[in-house]
Formats: C-alpha cells, structure tokens, sequence
C-alpha cells in the first residue's frame, strides 16, 4: 500500500498489504439483540448452526472465503459479483428453508449488502472503500433483502443472473458521495413479459475467430465458423462496437496464432474466441473474451446445448453471450473512465462510457458523461457519432427535467444533429437523433417522421430507430402503429443494457392504445431498472389511474414530484408533443386528477 514504509508495517506488526480486486458480502441477522434478549441459548443454537452451513459450505462452495465472523452477522468475499449475488442467494435460500423446517425456533431473517472493486488485503482480514460501501449497504437493505451497487449490477446480466431494481442514489454515513444502489433478487421474482410478436475509430473492434474443435470431428471447420458468424451477426446490430467481418477473421480457423498476432493483423481491440466439442445431441462451446492490448481475459462462458437451440435467433444462448460480450467491454471502459486523465483515454473509451454513464440517470453520471463527450468532441469534432451522442445528452436533459433552459437545449441538440449530418448525410444515428430532436423538443412530428424513416431505409433493424417512430405514433394518438413498432424494437434488443428507456416508451405506446395493464406492467419493468426515468413514472401514475387503482397513482405522483419538483400539467402540455393530440389533453386531464399541480 503506497505511502507505509514496509518496516513502518513490521513495525505495527502488520506482515504486508496487497490490493486485489474482490466482491464483498456482508450479512447481518435483523434484531439479534432482542431475540436474544427473549432466548438466548435457542437463539444462538440455531444460529451458529446456521453460520456454521454457510462458513464451512455455502460461501467455499461459491469460491468464496468468510473473512470473519461478527457475531450476529458474516463478512464473506469473494473472487467476481457474480459469485458473491450467487452465495446470497444460496444463503437467503438456506435462511428460509431453516424457518420453514423449524417454525417452532427463533426466525432467522438477514439483511445483505454487496460491493466490488479494489480492496487492501493484510493478513486474513480485507480493508478500503468497497468494505465499507458494502456494510453501509447492508444497513439500507429491508428485513430479507439483498442491496447492490452500480459496479455489481453492472457486472450480471440482468434478469437471467438475477434481478435489480434501482434504488436510486443513497446517501450512506461517513461517505462523502451518494451511491447508486440496487435491491437485487434472483431471476424470476417479477413475471416475464410476453412478447406481443413472436419471436470507426470511436467504436471498439471486435474480432471473432472461428471456434476450434478440442478433437477431431467429420466437419472440424464448418461447425466452428457457423458458430463464429452467429455472433458476429450478433454484435454487428450494436451501435457500441465495429465488428470485424467473417470473411476476414476466417483466416484464423487453421492456424495457431497469439492474441497480439490477431489483434495487430485484424486492427481489433478485443478478440472473441474458444473452442467446442459436439456429438449427435448437444455441443459444449467454451467462449474467451479478451482484451488485445492488456492480454487480460474479461469473461470466459460455457454453452452446452442442442445445436438447434444455441442457435435459435430468439431469446437463445448466442444472445445471451453477446449480451455478456458487450456488456464486459462496457464495464471495462467505464472503469478506465473512471480512473484516468481524459487526455490518456481512447477516444472509443470516451464514447461508451458517456453512453452508458448518460443512461444512468444519476446527476453525478449525466455530467460526468458530458464531460467525456466534450473531451471527444475536442478530439474529432467533424465525427457524426460523439454529436449525436451529444444531441441525445440535451433531449434527456429536458426530459429529466434538469434544464433550466428548454429552449437553449433545443437550440445545442439541434446543432449537434446538424454538425453530425453535415458531415455524413446516411448516418442512422445522427438521422435518428435528428428525428428525436425534432419530435420531442421542436414538436415538429412531420419532421422527425422523415427523419426516422431514413434512418431505417438504410438501417432497417435499428432498434432505436423504430422505437421513437413508435413513440411518434403513441404521441398523435395511433395506438396500434405506436405499439406494432415499439413492441419490433424491443424485439429486436432481447438483452439490451438500456432496455429501461424501450419499455418506457412501449408503455406509452400501450396507453395510446389503451392497453392501461400492459402499460403498467412495462412501467413496473422499466422503473425496477431505473427508478429515476420521470417520464416513465407519469405513463405509470397514468395506468393505475385509469386502471381504477388511484391511491397508488396518487403516490407514484407523489414520487414523481420529488424528482421533478418543478414539474406542472401546464408545463407537460407545454413540452409534450402530444398536446397537440386528443390522446395529450387526456393524458394532462389524468395527471390533474392523480396530483400534479395546475
């Protein structure tokens, strides 16, 4: 550890202090202290027997360690997130299965609290801030509930590792800044959805090679490069990424070369590569992700599957990879991000972690990432991507209610749009902000529709694209276009990070359509990813009104002003494209009845 003299420590009888990166879980039993009070030896029978099942087997059998005990709580760590989220759920498993088979004995009920990060390793005890954020963590945690940071969510795959629902910003004690924290449960506690249809420079490069057999097979080639060109087609519908195509990575399936060697001869940032065994019923895949530069390794996953199924283009394990692909790569920028000057970063790390840190919705995040688009914008200000990013930036900053200028941020999305289409007419993005500007800032919705359809004539699976057409639709009333092209993007974005913003605007197409449930049940969706969208909670406030539920639309009115104090029905109609529209007088009628201020 910097700045202790190593005979400064054998002086204090302290051997050495390591930094590692680690997850950290603490668990506390809510109320020892009056149970015990109550009765204590059949309290404290009970649960050291239950500390002693998860010490000596939960928490190993996770990979993990128990740092100490704390008397009526534990201090566990742990290689990665994801096994620390897995032991708490195991514990909490284990925690109600001891209550149900002994009803007669005290109840154990637990309160967790994870973190992640670099931590100070001395001796067998771990020490430094994200110890602290965990325990802190711990105490904002409710009777059976398990709390996050942002680094862990950040880290599983939400909904098929487990569950979050934001927390927003919490202040902690003794900690100078909020931390975004998240109530995690495991995968499968809110009902899935069903579908309504069936089902350059500034961008990293990937490069996917093709798959390997680990023996000898009929077909050793042909196996391998389906699988590759599966997932390049894949990652190739990111806006985040430059995908390598398979007719140039195909020249690896033959030959043994080093990570550096493809990564200097394919121009890629990061490689995505591995190996596979497969008979007449299934194919076991083992997929690295690693990074060209550092030759560090950032995910490894395994498939085992029927063929047929790793490859259904629905909802199957090549999304799923390619969700924790780009999901990895993100996580790594935003964390370079986070710890370098602006002047050492690439200009791809600028870009994804202002798109992510944006989406975030946090103030601390929303300003930081205009500060690294700024940074990029400096660098290639004639680029079409970082302006469009930037004109987005404006649109969320009035939607979220934090300008003070609607106008003047009109005036800079608009700019931007102009700047980037200027440069490169047939850009899909620069054309859909374009569109997005016009519509949501300018009202000009003729506009903004044409502007939207030439971004889908020369990308037709833009998710995003399609998106706000559909929500162009919602705002002049057209229930049935609004959900048909919102509910095409969400198809087409199964495992999206931002996936909270589709099933924003999905609702707000279902209340075009007056499909107040669905409306509801998206909203509850997208506010359990981001308690913070404002507009999400004015369609959900909206739902349950019409839905007959008025004193849980009151409250979520009541939420909904806490974030956005200044927030009126006469400034909504000012600013929403649809008050122009039959479906905008309702909607302002609805938000009188439910609380907002005139």
């Amino acid at each position: 550890m910097s700045g202790v003299a190593p005979d400064k420590l054998a002086q204090w009888g302290v051997a050495s202090l390591n930094r590692v990166s680690r997850a950290v879980l603490f668990v506390d039993r809510v109320e020892s202290v009056r149970l015990i009070d109550a009765d204590e030896e059949a309290v404290l029978r009970h649960w050291l027997g239950f500390v002693s099942a998860v010490s000596g087997g939960l928490v190993p059998k996770h990979g993990g360690r128990v740092v100490k005990s704390l008397g009526d709580g534990l201090f566990a760590e742990f290689p990665t997130p994801e096994a620390a989220v897995a032991a708490a759920f195991a514990i909490q498993r284990l925690s109600d299965e001891s209550n149900r088979a002994a009803p007669d004995e005290p109840q154990i009920l637990l309160r967790m609290g994870i973190d992640a990060g670099d931590v100070v390793e001395s001796d067998a005890d771990l020490y430094g801030r994200r110890v602290n954020v965990a325990a802190r963590l711990m105490g904002v945690a409710e009777p059976g509930e398990i709390v996050t940071s942002a680094g862990v969510r950040d880290a599983l795959s939400s909904e098929l590792d487990a569950e979050f629902e934001d927390l927003g910003d919490c202040y902690l004690r003794h900690l100078s800044r909020p931390v975004r924290a998240y109530r995690v449960r495991p995968p499968g506690h809110h009902p899935r959805l069903r579908p309504l249809l069936q089902e350059t420079h500034l961008l990293p490069t990937v490069a996917v090679v093709p798959f390997i057999p680990r023996r000898r097979t009929l077909d050793p080639a042909a196996l391998g490069e389906v699988l590759a060109e599966d997932i390049i087609v894949a990652l190739a519908r990111s806006h985040e990424l430059n995908v390598i195509s398979r007719l140039s990575t195909r020249v690896f399936r033959t030959r043994s070369t080093s990570l550096e060697g493809m990564g200097e001869a394919l121009h890629a940032d990061f490689v995505v590569s591995g190996t596979y065994v497969s008979d007449d019923r299934k194919v076991v895949l083992d997929v690295e992700l690693a990074e060209v530069r550092s030759g560090n390794v950032l995910s490894v996953q395994r498939l085992t599957d029927r063929l047929d199924h790793i490859l259904k283009e629905e909802q199957g394990a090549i999304s799923q990879l390619v969700a924790d692909i780009r999901k990895a790569i993100l996580r790594r920028e935003v964390q370079r991000a986070q710890s370098r000057p602006r002047p050492s970063l690439e200009s791809y790390t600028l870009l994804m972690s202002a798109i992510e840190l944006m989406h975030r919705l946090s103030p601390h995040d929303f300003l930081m990432a205009r500060s690294l688009l700024e940074a990029l914008l400096e660098r290639t200000p004639r680029h079409p991507l970082p302006q469009a990013w930037m004109a987005r930036w404006h649109v969320l900053r009035v939607q979220q209610g934090w300008s003070d200028e609607r106008s003047r941020d009109s005036y800079l999305a608009l700019d931007c749009t102009r700047r980037a289409l200027d440069t490169d007419p047939d850009n899909p993005l620069a054309l859909v902000m374009e569109g997005f500007v016009h519509t949501n800032l300018l009202k000009q919705l003729d506009v903004g529709e044409q502007r939207y359809h030439s971004a889908l004539e020369s990308s037709p699976s833009d998710p995003l694209g399609r998106l706000l057409l559909g929500t162009l639709h919602a705002f002049r009333g057209e229930g049935s276009q609004a959900v048909r092209e919102t509910e095409h993007a969400r198809l087409l974005t199964p495992l999206d990070p931002h996936r909270f913003f589709y099933d924003s605007l999905s609702a707000s197409a279902c209340i075009a359509a007056e499909d107040y449930g669905r409306a509801l049940e998206l909203a509850q969706r997208s506010l359990r990813a981001n308690r913070n969208h404002t507009s999400t909670l004015r369609v959900k406030a909206v739902a349950q009104w019409r839905l007959g539920l008025e004193a849980e639309a009151r409250q979520t009115a009541r939420d909904l002003t806490t974030l956005e104090p200044k927030l009126t029905v006469r400034g909504w109609l000012e600013g929403s494209p649809s008050a122009a529209y039959p479906v905008g007088e309702a909607f302002a009628r609805t938000l009188r009845e439910v609380g907002v201020p005139e």
